[in-house]
This record gives structure tokens, C-alpha cells and sequence, in this order.
């Protein structure tokens, strides 16, 4: 798939820089590459619409961070994390889940608000079920993944992770998975939540409310 190329390239660019916002991209890289995978297994419900929603969604990082490069107007969750990614004295975690932050608690509702909102009302009770399906079956593959970023992106910026990893056996990826999978509830809450509204500044003014939920968020990770 195209965009696991551009990811990998660009995460490889970051790398070679030392710039910490490779921590986050080579993680997304990681999984982007198990959702080809899941479908070309034929794992999901409506292959072609995962398909597409993975494709904007990556659009939607890949267009606020062509902003930030070029000093345009980038939303405030985004900004946080790149300049974040300046400062050095972050773990890796803090790194890591300042991208996830963003990107699934910003981006997603984004995301499934725009492709979800043309059909929503057209779909029956069913379709609408699978559509739920193939939200929740992200879940696992993102479980499914947590183990090979501890491995290949975490403790390869902070070593001793591996010793920690051992220690806590699956209880870490389970906490992680866990708090992932509760942010991805959320964000189909808010999804469903402007598909209701009577769209203009209703929308606006819930899209604001989610970005500054998501600003709270970034702010606690920063401050662990």
C-alpha cells in the first residue's frame, strides 16, 4: 500500500535526524501495515470502506504536519505534538502517546464524521452494526501490535523498557491496549454524536469542545 511506503520513508527520514516524531510515525507505520494485512485476510466486514477510511484517516496527519512544515494554520492538537517533539527531555511514551492522542482522539471522529456522514441515514440498521464491527475489530489489531512497537520503536529510545516488559509479563500491553480501546469508544460516542447534530456551528462548536479534551490529554501525558 502506498501510504505504508510514504510512512516508512518518512519515518526512516526522522530516524536518520534524530527527530522524535519518528517515535510516533514509526508506530503508525507499524500498524497501518497490519490493517493491509487484516484486510487482505479478508478480517473485516466492508473491506472497501476500511480501505478508505484508512486512507483518509492517514490524510489527516499527513495534512496538518504539511502545515505545521510550512508554517500555516495547523490545529491546536497537532501543534502540541510537534513542537513536543522538540523537547528532549520527554520519555519515549510521552512521545509516542502525544501522536495516538491526536491522531485517533482528533483525527478519527474527523475521520468517521466525514465518510460516515453522507450515507449514515441511508444505512440500515445492519450496515450501520458493521460499521461498528469494523471500528471495534481496529481495536484487536492494535492490540495485536503493541508488542512489536515495545520491541522494535520503545526500547529502542529507552533500552531499559526491556527490563520492565519482562517484569510486567502482558500487564503493560493489556493496560495500553485497554486505554486505547477506551479512547476509540469515545471517539465513536462523539462520531455518532455529530452525525445527530443539525450540522453549521452545532458541529463547529462540538469539534472545538473534542479538541480541547484532546489538549487536556496532551497536557497530562506531558506532565507524567
Amino acid at each position: 500500500m502506498d501510504i505504508v511506503n510514504r510512512m516508512d520513508s518518512l519515518a526512516k527520514e526522522w530516524e536518520n535526524l534524530n527527530d522524535n516524531r519518528a517515535i510516533f510515525l514509526r508506530c503508525y507505520c507499524m500498524m497501518t501495515q497490519n490493517m493491509v494485512v487484516a484486510l487482505d485476510a479478508k478480517r473485516f466486514q466492508d473491506e472497501e470502506w476500511v480501505r478508505h477510511m484508512l486512507g483518509r484517516f492517514a490524510e489527516y496527519y499527513f495534512d496538518a504536519l504539511a502545515c505545521f512544515d510550512c508554517g500555516e494554520e495547523v490545529p491546536n492538537a497537532w501543534k502540541y505534538v510537534h513542537e513536543a517533539a522538540e523537547q528532549e527531555d520527554l520519555h519515549v511514551l510521552q512521545h509516542l502517546f502525544l501522536g495516538v492522542n491526536a491522531h485517533i482522539n482528533y483525527d478519527l471522529v474527523l475521520t468517521l464524521y466525514e465518510i460516515l456522514r453522507p450515507e449514515w441515514y441511508m444505512l440500515p440498521d445492519s450496515k450501520r452494526e458493521n460499521r461498528y464491527k469494523d471500528h471495534l475489530l481496529v481495536n484487536t489489531i492494535i492490540a495485536e501490535t503493541i508488542d512489536k512497537v515495545q520491541d522494535e520503536v520503545v526500547e529502542k529510545h529507552a533500552p531499559g523498557m526491556d527490563i520492565i516488559d519482562k517484569l510486567m509479563g502482558r500487564l503493560d500491553e493489556k493496560l495500553i491496549a485497554g486505554m486505547i480501546s477506551n479512547w476509540r469508544k469515545s471517539v465513536w460516542k462523539h462520531t455518532l454524536q455529530l452525525l445527530e447534530s443539525k450540522g453549521g456551528e452545532s458541529v463547529q462548536a462540538q469539534i472545538l469542545e473534542i479538541e480541547e479534551d484532546v489538549m487536556k490529554k496532551a497536557r497530562w501525558i506531558v506532565r507524567l
